[in-house]
């Protein structure tokens, strides 16, 4: 068990949940291996069954190890003309790549949709109320989706190295033990959401936005408890490269969304909390549809073992971990939420939050596609290390972040061409259109930097690096960004346009520093370190070993 001292590095050396020898978990399977006796025809056919099961399972994640092989030694392939050697390892990176980072990003753009479209609904009932759930989702709501996702990836660098190294018992441990963590987490957050009103207030809103702000945050109460469900089965799934059924179960989820939110919000008029309570009902479908595939479905027998009590041990050091994954990423989705809330100190603020809110909600829903990539680049990376494979992650890193790129260059030509349009989807206000035009060559300029820098973060997830990147998004963010945000948009009385602009400043030093930390990374050290930690578990007596799990 894991001691109250432990580091989060030593979260990868615990002890397997049933067998931690290499050769035992070859010749058997921890769906075999259960302590049963095999003395009649019924225990035959549960054998054969378990038999069955494993070898599904073998031969999909066989598959997968075979194309990491090959990746590797073909860029190890010294006798093919450089060429040659990477035109057929990109062809095979691709295939490894698209597998992941297609559902990945359907999934973060569909589940972005959910939200945007809540929006949608609540702009159609007036600029006040566009304003009101504009805040809400911007201002409230990602606080928390930034903080419960971030703690959520303490999962994604674990389960990410551990899968790449076999060392499957201990995902679905890590699984519930950051559960409990964002279960807990929650309770302060709803009591933030609580008294949400106050709060928005005394950061300088105006009384009539935070009063209906607060009603529309009021519904998102019981969504922050599914982010908590959410967050780690999703990243606990990606680590075994399963991302296509939760594309499937988001994409039913919308349509569903959908229909709820017009009947509510138009039909029986229960108006901002009519929205925001279906938008909490349509995340809490998602959590059950996962966690039902999870139980039932034959990929994941080895890895979701059921309920255990070995998920309350070592959560101090656990937490560290997941402290340092949010502070990461908390720090990078909530600059935006700062840019929303500086601007509603604005002359002018229902223009400039309406124009902003608009301009955000196109940036995230593009954001959600390098989002879907940063998370094929942490488990792309994450499962190379843990294979030894380094030249395989370094050329990983090349492929993804080249692919972002191009996709959110096309993103960003295609929102300039429709800059004087793009906004009457939201709003039928011509002075809302008119200022989102005025914004539309900072979005532009925004997507494009989104398509490369969320990526280098899921590389930074992958190899661990949390803490770093976490000084790093301080440094350029707050001490940067921020400030010059304001000097522009308050002291040089530029508005909206002044604050974006220093936010942006800030966003491409993180992302050239980023950029010059990944190019100078030793690979072949990296993958050293990864081994270090998973070999320990060989090592280890397994206090466990004979447990059953709670519940199965």
């Amino acid at each position: 068990m894991a001691s109250k001292n432990q580091s989060h590095d030593d979260l990868l050396h615990e002890p397997l949940l049933i067998n931690s020898s290499k050769e035992s978990s070859q010749q058997q399977s921890p769906l075999i291996n259960s302590g049963h006796h095999v003395d009649d025809d019924h225990d035959d056919d549960d054998d054969r069954d378990g038999n069955i099961v494993v070898a599904l399972v073998k031969q999909h994640s066989t598959h997968e190890a075979a194309m990491s092989d090959q990746l590797e030694s073909t860029l190890c392939n010294t006798d093919m003309r450089s060429l040659q050697r990477y035109k057929a390892a990109t062809w095979i990176e691709m295939k490894l790549l698209v597998h992941l980072a297609a559902p990945a990003v359907v999934v973060y753009m569909i589940n972005y949709l959910m939200s945007m479209s809540t929006q949608i609904f609540s702009g159609h009932l007036g600029n006040l109320e566009l304003a009101a759930a504009s805040l809400g989702n911007t201002g409230i709501q990602i606080f928390a989706y930034g903080l419960m996702l971030g703690m959520g990836s303490a999962v994604e660098t674990l389960c990410g190295q551990a899968y790449g190294a076999k060392k499957y018992d201990m995902l679905g441990v890590y699984l519930q033990r950051s559960t409990i963590i964002l279960m807990a987490t929650g309770v302060p957050l709803a009591v933030i959401y609580v008294f949400s009103k106050p709060l928005l207030i005394l950061l300088g809103q105006a009384p009539s936005i935070a009063s209906a702000a607060a009603l529309f945050v009021y519904g998102l109460i019981p969504q922050i408890f599914a982010y908590a469900a959410n967050f780690p089965i999703q990243k606990f799934m990606q680590a075994q490269s399963i991302v296509a059924p939760s594309a499937y179960i988001s994409t039913a989820t919308l349509l569903l969304h959908l229909l709820l939110s017009w009947v509510a919000v138009y039909k029986i008029g229960l108006g901002l909390l009519g929205a925001s309570l279906v938008l909490s009902l349509s995340w809490w479908i998602i959590v059950i549809g996962q966690y039902v595939y999870i139980v039932k479905s034959v990929r994941c027998k080895y890895t979701w073992r059921g309920f255990s009590t070995q998920a309350f041990s070592g959560i101090p050091s656990f937490l560290k971990l997941s402290i340092a994954s949010a502070v990461m990423l908390c720090l990078e989705t909530w600059y935006f939420q700062i840019l929303v809330l500086i601007a509603g100190l604005l002359k002018n603020p229902e223009l400039a939050l309406d124009a902003l809110s608009i301009c955000t909600t196109i940036s995230g829903w593009v954001f959600m596609i390098s989002v879907g990539f940063n998370a094929a680049a942490s488990v792309r990376v994450s499962n190379e290390l843990g294979a030894r494979h380094p030249k395989s992650a370094a050329f990983s890193v090349v492929v993804v972040n080249v692919l972002s790129f191009i996709i959110s260059v096309i993103a960003a030509i295609i929102v300039l061409l429709l800059r004087h349009v793009i906004s009457y989807a939201f709003t039928e206000g011509e002075v809302v259109a008119e200022a989102v035009s005025d914004l539309c060559p900072l979005l532009a300029i925004t997507l494009i930097l989104n398509g490369i820098q969320p990526v280098l973060s899921g590389v930074a997830v992958g190899c661990g690096w949390q803490a770093f990147v976490a000084y790093v998004n301080v440094g350029c963010y707050y001490i940067v960004g921020v400030p010059l945000g304001i000097l522009f948009g308050f002291k040089f009385d530029l508005g909206a346009k002044g604050i974006w602009s220093g936010m942006i400043g800030g966003t491409a030093m993180q992302t050239l520093i980023l950029l010059w930390v990944t190019f100078r990374t030793d690979w072949n050290k990296e993958v050293e370190e990864a081994t270090k930690r998973l070999s320990k578990w060989d090592d280890r007596k397994v206090e466990t070993e004979g447990k059953e799990p709670l519940l199965k």
